[in-house]
């Protein structure tokens, strides 16, 4: 029996396919990684975002009247260190004040704010 000679693959053939298969898993791995980089972006953000929430309803609960200006602290949330500043604005009513949390992670002090949150507070006993 002899053996028909376009029966199999030529080397050419082979490399080809081997390079568009390393082309094929590149991708697949950098969308991976990608996806994997991006879940954890959005889920510092939502703590952030959930650190700002707890830090203004702190404020509304604690029924004072805060000065104009900065408030700064720092609280634990899913095991992680978070910074905030709270900055104190007065509106066109006298009664009214705005304030704006600002939250980034502790160890990266001069990042941008993961989560900006506003709310108001009314003047306590008006």
């Amino acid at each position: 029996m002899s053996r028909h000679p376009s029966s199999g693959f030529t080397l050419l053939e082979v490399l080809v396919a081997l390079a568009v298969l390393a082309l094929t898993l590149g991708a697949v791995i950098k969308a991976a990684g990608d996806y994997t980089g991006n879940q954890a972006h959005l889920r510092d953000r939502t703590m952030a975002t959930w650190v700002a929430r707890n830090v203004l309803v702190g404020q509304q609960l604690e029924n004072a009247w805060p000065d104009v200006g900065e408030i700064k602290g720092s609280t634990e949330m899913a095991e992680r260190e978070w910074r905030w500043l709270v900055i104190v604005s007065q509106t066109e009513e006298q009664e009214l004040r705005r304030l704006d949390v600002e939250v980034r992670p502790f160890e990266d002090a001069d990042a941008e704010p993961l989560a900006v949150l506003s709310g108001f507070l009314w003047q306590p006993g008006k």
